[in-house]
């Protein structure tokens, strides 16, 4: 199991969920359905699920790029702790998991499954042909909270998109920094992104504009909810955070790029959903 767990990068999880559960629990203070255990296990057995098959996926399509990079060489499947085939049994386990779930959930979400799965197994192709790849991984990320506002609802509405669109932008933009890392090694083996393409500096460039966006749209929900104090102190956390991880990295130093990658995301995520929920709860 400590395998599979490091084969996915479970601690990573912490971006996404806490922003399934912001869709969660939108859904619940916005409309008049009522909360149920069940949905909650439910919604979060489904992002475990989604996640581990799109991580377990990446990493098995990945494992000849990854034997020949120094700095990825260590992982699982090049290092030799997982097989290729279990590792695409892993992911395949996990999607038949996922599908069965959400049919469980409401006929919407098991419609969509496929759709889910597409994008997020999709993701781990695109660094081949397009340099957007950094913008597919946030597009797979980003349906976290609008998927689970529609395990409550059944329903698509404008509010939780808001959310699902910051996803989007504040992923795509801390990946293009993670990317960082391999942007030479990117343009000897022809693979694609943004570090790669326009050099460290544009790069950088290019992740403050989509942060910027990604603060936007967590901002737009104060105008079309009923939100208040602590939302909005969640959100300075937020913006302090993304400012903090820009002032960690720079086109010549990328020796902190672990720190502004996975610990300040983890920490920004989690405090901006704890004062959502906070903001929710004292407002009912």
């Amino acid at each position: 199991m400590k395998k599979y767990l490091s084969l996915v990068l479970f601690a990573h999880t912490i971006f996404a969920m806490p922003f399934a559960f912001i869709g969660f629990f939108l859904a619940l203070s916005t409309t008049d359905y009522t909360f149920s255990w069940i949905k909650l296990g439910l919604m979060i057995l489904c992002m475990v699920c989604a996640r581990n098959a799109a991580m377990a996926f990446n990493r098995y399509l990945d494992r000849d790029f990854d034997a020949r990079n120094p700095r990825t060489a260590v992982r699982d499947i090049p290092a030799g702790r997982i097989a290729a085939k279990s590792a695409l049994f892993f992911t395949l386990s996990n999607c038949v998991l996922f599908i069965f779930t959400t049919y469980f959930i409401n006929t919407l979400c098991f419609f969509l499954s496929p759709v889910a799965l597409a994008v997020v197994l999709g993701y781990s192709y695109t660094k081949r042909f397009t340099s957007l790849c950094h913008l597919i991984l946030g597009v797979g990320l980003g349906l976290a909270p609008l998927g689970a506002y529609l395990s409550i609802t059944g329903e698509f509405a404008i509010l939780p998109i808001f959310f699902s669109l910051a996803v989007i932008c504040w992923v795509s933009g801390f990946d293009i920094i993670y990317s960082l890392q391999d942007d030479e090694f990117d343009k000897s083996v022809n693979l694609y992104s943004i570090p790669a393409v326009l050099g460290r500096k544009k790069a950088l460039m290019v992740s403050s504009a989509l942060h910027v966006l990604c603060v936007i749209f967590i901002t737009i929900p104060l105008f079309a909810a009923d939100l208040g104090g602590f939302y909005i102190a969640g959100i300075a956390f937020f913006i302090g955070l993304l400012i903090y991880q820009h002032r960690l990295v720079k086109p010549d130093d990328l020796s902190k790029v672990g720190l502004a990658f996975g610990t300040t995301n983890g920490i920004a995520s989690v405090i901006f959903a704890a004062f959502f929920l906070l903001d929710i709860y004292f407002r009912k």
